[in-house]
């Protein structure tokens, strides 16, 4: 098993949380306990799946733990969308944003793809 702090995945993960950390400072205070939780919960979910799938030796159990960074990552663009839309980001913020999250795809599907290799 690599080391966590090794994994590409994983530093670019940590990367995306310091810029959410940065733009959620923009929400308003109303949204700290609705939307913001939302963002959060939802990224610190996809962070603890990465943690776990490295961790996991079994393939089949790895690949349930990156199905649901999968998800985790999914449900992250629609609520950056949502901030977008309410004008709490900037379009330049959810380009960023965005990208970050279709980079952590792609290397989330190479990861599928490595342990589907028999």
């Amino acid at each position: 098993m690599e080391d966590l702090e090794k994994l590409v995945i994983y530093k670019q993960y940590v990367e995306m949380i310091y810029y959410m950390t940065n733009i959620i400072l923009k929400f308003p205070e109303k949204e700290n306990f609705s939307l913001v939780q939302d963002i959060k919960k939802t990224t610190y979910e996809g962070l603890k799946n990465i943690i776990y799938a490295q961790k996991e030796y079994n393939k089949k159990i790895r690949i349930s733990y990156l199905n649901q960074l999968d998800a985790n990552l999914k449900i992250l663009k629609v609520l950056i969308r949502v901030s977008h839309k309410k004008k709490y980001i900037t379009s330049q913020n959810y380009l960023a944003w965005s990208k970050k999250i279709a980079n952590l795809s792609n290397l989330m599907a190479g990861w599928i793809r490595s342990c589907l290799v028999v």
